[in-house]
């Protein structure tokens, strides 16, 4: 089962080659170096690669983002939290979905779920309700033709 070290490892290997250049993020939903999948994982990891997303192409920093006309109407040592301009920051930064950022009373009054109890149930949810989109008949056909082709060379079929 995932835990707080898998999600963590899954993060800084997909994290730094990110940063590195590396355009694939390999492994989503293997545990114990690929013996065993993890459904739950796969949700985790999804998730994980839409934030190593987010961050590859850096954070910009602009009188905008900085809120430098926020900081000069709030003023010093009153309440930025509070204020639109960080609630519309704080979603730009990140729109998890599995990742609970309620503070305490408010998650244990929830069910006190973990991470990857969350995802366990979106990914019940997605095999028992996702209904894929048929392919296309070219490729469908072009799919079959490879397939026979295959079949053909190996004398199978």
């Amino acid at each position: 089962m995932a835990d707080a070290q898998s999600g963590h490892e899954k993060t800084i290997t997909s994290l730094l080659p990110a940063l590195a250049g590396a355009n694939l993020i390999y492994g989503l939903g293997m545990l114990e170096s690929g013996v065993t999948i993890d459904y739950a994982q796969l949700v985790m990891d999804a998730e994980f690669a839409r934030m190593v997303k987010f961050c590859v192409p850096g954070i910009p920093v602009t009188d905008q983002t900085l809120s430098v006309d926020v900081i000069a109407e709030v003023g010093p040592f009153s309440d930025f939290l509070s204020h639109d301009d960080t609630y519309r920051g704080m979603r730009e930064q990140s729109r998890s979905q599995l990742i609970d950022r309620r503070v305490r009373e408010d998650w244990a009054a929830a069910g006190s779920t973990t991470v990857y109890e969350r995802a366990l149930a979106e990914a019940r949810r997605i095999l028992e309700t996702h209904e894929p989109q048929p392919l296309p008949d070219a490729v469908a056909a072009e799919l079959k033709a490879i397939i026979r082709a295959a079949e053909e060379e190996l004398g199978v079929g």
